[in-house]
C-alpha cells in the first residue's frame, strides 16, 4: 500500500457531524481507533448518501445482531484537524469481519498518480454503522428548510424565488 493509505479496523468511535450555523455548516466524518483520531472534511451530500447507503446495506444483511449495543456518544471529539477534503466515498461489507467498510478518498489532482491519492478505510460493526447512519440523517435534516417545489434551501429572513413554478416564479417565505 502507498503511504497515503490509512486503515482503521474495528473503529471504537465513528460519527458524522457539522459545525456552524445552517447554510454555513462544515461537515466532518470522524473515527477513532485507540489513540488515533482521524477527521475528514466531507460534503453534506456525502453525509446524506452514506446514511442511506448504510441503512440499505444493513437491511440487505438482515439488520443488527441481537447482542450489539448501539453507541449513543456521537459528538465530534477534539482536536478537529481534518486530514483531507473527501472527494469520493464508497461503502462495502467485509464478511470475514462482519463489518461495514467506509472508504473515503481525496480528490485526484492531475500531477498525482492514482496510487498516491490519500485514502482512508474505516471498518465498523453493524451497531456503529447503524448509529452513524441514524445520526448523519439527523445532522443533514437539521439544516435549512427546503422549498416544497424545487427542493432548494430556504434562507431565513429572505424571500425564495422558486424557479420550478411552471414557468412562473413564486415567492415563498421561510415557514410558509
Amino acid at each position: 500500500m502507498s503511504p497515503e493509505f490509512l486503515g482503521l479496523s474495528h473503529v471504537e468511535f465513528i460519527t458524522i457531524d457539522a459545525m456552524g450555523p445552517p447554510g454555513e455548516r462544515t461537515f466532518y466524518l470522524q473515527a477513532q481507533q485507540g489513540d488515533m483520531l482521524v477527521t475528514l472534511l466531507i460534503e453534506k451530500e456525502h453525509a446524506a448518501a452514506l446514511s442511506i447507503g448504510i441503512q440499505q446495506m444493513l437491511e440487505n444483511l438482515g439488520g443488527l445482531l441481537e447482542d450489539e449495543d448501539i453507541p449513543t456518544d456521537m459528538a465530534l471529539r477534539q482536536p478537529i484537524h481534518p486530514l483531507f477534503q473527501v472527494g469520493s466515498m464508497g461503502l462495502g461489507y467485509d464478511p470475514d469481519e462482519d463489518a461495514l467498510v467506509i472508504i473515503a478518498r481525496a480528490p485526484a489532482i492531475e500531477e498525482m498518480s492514482e496510487d498516491s491519492v490519500p485514502e482512508v478505510h474505516f471498518w465498523c460493526s453493524r451497531a456503529r454503522s447503524f448509529a452513524l447512519a441514524e445520526y448523519a440523517a439527523i445532522v443533514v435534516a437539521s439544516g435549512r428548510p427546503r422549498c416544497p417545489v424545487c427542493n432548494e434551501p430556504l434562507d431565513k429572513d429572505e424571500l425564495h424565488v422558486c424557479t420550478r413554478g411552471n414557468g412562473r416564479k413564486k415567492l415563498f417565505e421561510v415557514g410558509e
